[in-house]
């Protein structure tokens, strides 16, 4: 594992959190500070962080809008999904910052 790497914080942090998923806050608090460390620094694990979530929510839009033909309705499943994405994000920030800052 290469420290520094950006694509393997984004890929750690996601699995610990989908393995984790029953922890509502320790799991993406532990998520968080592995990508952190992964990362290799504090600005460079809330990239990978937020970076998923940013492109998860627009692929949502695209799917939404693609499948109802209707922006309208891409743009509703893709604001929902953003506020849940939102509330799992900030402990997932925190351990990304924790994390980064312990390297």
């Amino acid at each position: 594992m290469e420290k520094g790497s950006l694509v393997m914080a984004i890929i750690w942090m996601v699995v610990i959190s989908l393995v984790l998923f029953w922890l509502p806050v320790a799991g993406p608090l532990l998520a968080g500070f592995v990508g952190g460390r992964t990362a290799g620094s504090a600005g460079r694990g809330v990239l990978a962080a937020i970076l998923p979530t940013i492109v998860l929510c627009l692929i949502l839009l695209g799917a939404g809008t693609a499948l109802t033909g209707l922006p309208i309705i891409g743009a509703i499943a893709s604001i929902s999904l953003f506020l849940v994405l939102v509330i799992q994000l900030f402990p997932l920030i925190v351990g990304a910052l924790i994390g980064g800052l312990t390297v």
